[in-house]
């Protein structure tokens, strides 16, 4: 076999080989492209719809009165009387229990024979210090006089000296003159001493009277604090209400030694009462005080009752690191319907779009079971925006539009608003009408993705 020849074979083999190679990928693609119907997968789709759409933030909360009372008691003792129950309405001021009060009425006795002592002795000594005044008036009286019989004799005395030295009377006139002298003088110092003491004796009895005083407050203060103690074996209900709590029974010993123990919860008013919705710490920033709200019951499925968020409390309570802040949703109960305690599904809404293009929440989730390089290669096919390639483009997500061949076309669409059912298209190659895919079903018939998503839940 010559040159020419030997070429001309190979030239004939590659050309085969290359039909051959691009046969095996145009196969491959094939299959890929049909994969899904090979599989027998059945889709659930749902149309693209035109509409209005309320975004709400939803959260769980407990009913609450706005004013719940714990009633306690301040003395210690035994529960001899009940006379409200639960549900009980009450007014301020009515006799919810009586406790034992004997060693109360006896301490009150003791109390009131104390201060009656202590204000005999008190009357005493005010007698006593009237008497020692008059006393100190005497003896300043006798000074007084004593002291000018001295001072008249002191006259006297000179006189008979100069009497004495002009010979006109004898040694012994004399000498009887200044015994005299000395004498009055004797008896002023012993008044002036005596009145001394009887003006320290009336310091002390002024002392003694302020103490006398001092111990008829104090034993007035005891009295008063038995007879707040007596009064508080009575329990009296502080507001107008309704009993919602009874935690004694009659016979029960009742401990007041370190904190008034609770016997009685009185909520004030049912007819206005409160939800407390526990509310991610991501939604918080959406929702505004005075905004309409919604709630539902267990009790009433079927029901749906309306209130007015009052308040976003600024006190964050973290579980498991998940941190959560209470809403206070106010309504009115004007039925007594609904009752304290029960758990309130809260829907809070926070925007609003009329007549936009909505996809089913469902829709966002679902994601084809395809090999990850043919997502990648008809992402590129159909021009999906980079930002919803990747899964994390914010408001940025990829649905995928089942055509009329059955074949799966993935569309990248900003998102808007969601009411955690539908969300708002704000861009993308969606048309109303459009089906997209919301789930899948195979030969067997598990679902790959559900048409749907929970009760609380977002585009997720």
């Amino acid at each position: 076999m010559g040159t020419m020849e030997i070429g001309k074979v190979i030239r004939e083999h590659k050309k085969f080989f290359l039909i051959v190679g691009i046969a095996a990928v145009a196969l491959v693609t094939v299959g890929m492209v049909m994969r899904a119907r090979s599989s027998g997968a059945k889709y659930f789709t749902s149309p693209v719809k035109r509409g209005d759409i309320t975004a709400v933030v939803q959260a769980t909360g407990t009913i609450n009165p706005l004013t719940t009372v714990p009633v306690g008691s301040y003395v210690s003792g035994t529960v001899l009387y009940i006379f409200a129950d639960f549900n009980s309405r009450v007014k301020a001021g009515q006799v919810l229990a009586q406790l034992d009060p004997a060693i109360y009425q006896a301490q009150d006795i003791q109390a009131r024979g104390n201060l009656a002592n202590a204000q005999a002795s008190l009357r005493n000594l005010e007698a006593g210090l009237q008497g020692q005044m008059a006393v100190i008036q005497t003896n300043q009286a006798n000074l007084t006089k004593l002291q000018a019989m001295a001072e008249y004799q002191q006259v006297t005395t000179k006189r008979s000296e100069d009497l004495f030295k002009q010979g006109i009377i004898s040694q012994d006139q004399n000498d009887l003159a200044h015994s005299t002298l000395r004498q009055d003088d004797a008896q002023v110092e012993a008044a002036r001493a005596q009145l001394l003491q009887s003006k320290a004796q009336l310091d002390q009895s002024r002392a003694q009277l302020e103490q006398a005083r001092a111990q008829v407050e104090v034993m007035t203060g005891m009295l008063r604090q038995a007879e707040t103690n007596l009064r508080y074996t009575t329990i009296l209900s502080p507001i107008d209400g309704t009993v919602v709590a009874r935690n004694v029974d009659v016979g029960q010993s009742v401990a007041a030694s370190l904190q008034a123990p609770n016997v009685f919860t009185i909520a004030q008013d049912l007819k206005r009462m409160q939800v407390f919705a526990k509310t991610d710490e991501s939604d918080t920033g959406n929702v505004k005080v005075g905004t309409e709200a919604t709630f539902q019951v267990d009790a009433f499925p079927s029901e749906t009752f309306h209130g007015q968020v009052s308040a976003i409390r600024l006190n964050a309570t973290i579980v498991q690191n998940v941190v959560t802040y209470d809403t206070v949703v106010s309504f009115d109960n004007p039925e007594e319907k609904l009752f304290p305690g029960e758990t309130a599904y809260v829907t809070v809404p926070t925007g609003h779009a009329s007549d936009c293009l909505m996809v089913p929440n469902a829709a966002l989730r679902f994601t084809p079971d395809l090999p990850r390089t043919k997502v990648q290669d008809l992402f590129k096919q159909y021009n999906v925006p980079t930002a919803a390639m990747g899964g994390h483009g914010g408001r940025w997500r990829v649905v995928w539009k089942l055509t009329e061949g059955k074949e799966l076309v993935p569309v990248g669409v900003k998102t808007g608003i969601t009411d955690y059912s539908n969300t708002q298209m704000l861009e993308g190659e969606l048309k109303e009408g459009d089906s997209v895919v919301t789930g899948a079903a195979t030969q067997g018939g598990n679902p790959t993705q559900p048409p749907g998503g929970p009760r609380f839940g977002g585009p997720r």
